[in-house]
């Protein structure tokens, strides 16, 4: 891994709570209005300024993209935002529940990407990364950071090292996930994270599949326009958190569905029983392990184990709960070939429970719903080592990173 300080472009320390906000695509344009109300500083009004637009601009207007521009510049002016004299490595903690996390804040250089150092296992909606590719190249800044994650032999040891100093930013979001970023001003400590990271073989996207292909996409621009390009310009580089495995958690990733697709109940489970083993549960329960999902269908829960003769030969990706769901329910059964495109299915991230699930079935607007087991990190990793493409909605984990605490300008 190649690994790059940069001068990041951050809150004034007393300005940081009250700018941090959730990634972009983790809200929908009414949420994020709602979340800034009242946070004039909100960088919801850079990473989704669609929010300070009358209803009927599209997402994707020129109008947006300009106010993005707009908003983070007032910032800068205002001094809300400063910019590092230096280029600095920085280390962030998020505490969630009790459990912290501590990555490292850093470039990635595109060429990675490229080259497959850096490693996917979702494909990309065009809509999507072109947004982001735009938003990039007109801010000219990383916005928000690639959620990276790695194998640690020895990194973290020394880049924890830093948080024995103040930190920059100390504070507990309103949701409760505390968030924490120390500055690391010892060359002797940048020199030996250079040197470590040099013996890591590959990281792999946790989050930020879009972010990533844009950030690269961005470099490439860039690069076929500049007569002089060099290869060592800052807009070769791409704002990311290295992770190490063992910090992360995977929450599960639930689905709901609409109808089930001309099926009664009955002739639905007469079919679900050639697929599970399948046993009526008194309440709403998480799968306590892999290869089961729960079924809640007409105010019930059924715990449904899948058949050990649909679990042979499989390849790492097929042999993922969500595949397991999808191969031999979702798409045979109730006709969702192609979920990323359905209109017909929802996805319902664990950190919202399950009461959440049994309501929307509850009240009429979806038929049924399935309980998953979270995707494990080394499933993430084998099937990025292989190669291979997760199914869509695979993996949620939390807490989610907080964009406009550090950005990267790509100049």
């Amino acid at each position: 891994m190649k690994i790059y300080p940069f001068r990041a472009i951050r809150p004034d320390s007393d300005e940081a709570s009250q700018v941090a906000s959730l990634p972009y695509d983790v809200v929908n344009r009414e949420e994020a209005a709602e979340l800034a109300k009242g946070f004039p500083n909100s960088f919801l009004r850079v990473v989704r300024s669609e929010i300070e637009l009358p209803a009927e601009v599209d997402a994707y207007s020129d109008q947006v993209y300009a106010k993005a521009v707009e908003n983070l510049h007032k910032m800068q002016k205002a001094g809300v935002l400063i910019q590092d004299d230096e280029p600095y490595f920085y280390v962030y903690r998020q505490t969630m529940d009790g459990r912290e996390q501590y990555g490292l804040v850093c470039c990635v250089h595109a060429q990675d990407y490229v080259d497959g150092n850096i490693k996917k296992h979702e494909l990309t909606r065009a809509d999507k990364e072109e947004d982001r590719l735009r938003h990039v190249l007109e801010t000219n800044c990383n916005t928000g950071p690639v959620f990276l994650t790695y194998q640690d032999s020895g990194q973290y040891e020394i880049f924890s090292q830093v948080c024995k100093q103040a930190p920059l930013y100390d504070f507990v979001a309103v949701d409760g996930i505390g968030h924490t970023v120390w500055r690391m001003d010892s060359p002797e400590i940048q020199a030996k994270l250079l040197e470590s990271f040099a013996q890591v073989p590959h990281s792999y996207i946790a989050d930020g599949h879009h972010r990533s292909a844009a950030g690269t996409r961005a470099a490439l621009y860039r690069a076929q326009n500049n007569p002089q390009h060099t290869s060592d310009e800052e807009y070769n580089r791409f704002m990311a958190i290295l992770f190490p495995a063992d910090h992360l958690k995977i929450f599960d990733y639930n689905r709901v569905v609409q109808d089930l697709n001309g099926h009664s109940s009955a002739e639905f489970m007469e079919k679900l029983g050639k697929i599970f083993d399948i046993e009526e549960i008194p309440s709403a329960q998480s799968p306590g392990q892999a290869q089961q999902v729960n079924l809640y269908l007409d105010k019930k829960w059924y715990a449904c184990k899948f058949k050990s003769e649909h679990l042979q030969n499989l390849s790492v990706t097929d042999r993922l709960d969500v595949s397991l769901l999808q191969n031999l329910v979702l798409k045979p059964l109730l006709g969702i070939d192609d979920p990323r495109t359905s209109q017909r299915i929802d996805f319902v991230g664990g950190i919202r429970g399950l009461d959440g699930l049994q309501k929307r079935v509850d009240s009429g607007e979806m038929a049924c719903a399935f309980a998953m087991h979270p995707t494990t990190i080394t499933e993430l990793i084998d099937i990025a080592d292989a190669g291979e493409i997760m199914p869509p909605k695979s993996t949620w984990f939390e807490p989610k990173l907080r964009s406009g605490l550090l950005i990267h300008s790509l100049d």
